[in-house]
């Protein structure tokens, strides 16, 4: 390949092809190649900075989506035993497993449908019943403990 810099994507996109195929560690079919190049070619576009055609009406496509909640916030929260989706309107203790299997982190789900940032991913009475458990088996007390020990042994 020579130094010049202006290659358009498609002479790129070529060069490419052709070094990959001359590898002789590659085992290719014949059909493999142009879905290759094809590859090859929108990397190319992308990183330049053009936009070819197919992607730019896909990027239109995508902010135009619009999430309707299937409840109403007020409706989500209505319970202290449960929270109840925006997704599908069922009911969870906690959402993030939920929002896992959707792909989504509590971020994107509190962006998603204009939450507010303190909006709870964890039911109340759900959250107060692991907190009994932890300070019935003593989670966090071992530090404490030790700090009050600390001084009397001084």
């Amino acid at each position: 390949m020579s130094e010049d810099t202006n290659l358009n994507p498609v002479e790129l996109a070529t060069e490419l092809t052709i070094a990959w195929l001359g590898n002789q560690n590659n085992r290719v079919q014949a059909d493999e190649v142009p879905a290759f190049l094809r590859t090859m070619h929108a990397t190319l576009t992308e990183l330049s900075g053009a936009t070819s055609a197919p992607n730019a009406a896909q990027d239109d496509a995508e902010p135009a989506q619009e999430f309707v909640p299937a409840v109403t916030v007020r409706k989500s929260l209505g319970s202290k035993d449960h929270i109840i989706s925006m997704i599908d309107g069922k009911p969870y203790k906690t959402l993030r497993r939920h929002l896992s299997t959707h792909g989504l982190t509590p971020e994107e789900y509190r962006a998603r449908y204009n939450l507010k940032p303190d909006y709870p991913m964890v039911a109340e009475s759900y959250s107060e019943a692991r907190r009994a458990m932890a300070k019935k088996i003593g989670l966090g007390n071992k530090g404490r403990t030790a700090k009050k020990r600390a001084p009397k042994s001084a």
